[in-house]
């Protein structure tokens, strides 16, 4: 981990399309601003995590409704999906 030292008003830049500006900082609070493309998704990491997380439930839950059979007997039929 790269780990730098900025005072207000100052600046980190990653790669050519983000900057990161330290706009204040209060106690142990600091702000800061981020310019990046729209199309660059800028999440807080407890966002994120829990973005993830729910992304996992639902491909969980997606793949635990794909094994049931879409109509009354198809399993015993050997029918995948309840489908001819």
């Amino acid at each position: 981990m790269l780990v730098l030292t900025r005072k207000t008003g100052q600046s980190i830049v990653i790669g050519d399309q983000i900057t990161v500006r330290v706009i204040s900082v209060n106690g142990d609070t600091v702000r800061l601003g981020i310019e990046a493309p729209r199309e660059l998704p800028v999440y807080r990491q407890e966002i994120y995590l829990a973005i993830c997380e729910e992304n996992l439930r639902a491909v969980s839950s997606a793949e635990s409704l794909s094994r049931l059979p879409t109509r009354p007997g198809a399993e015993e039929t050997g029918e995948e999906g309840g489908k001819k």
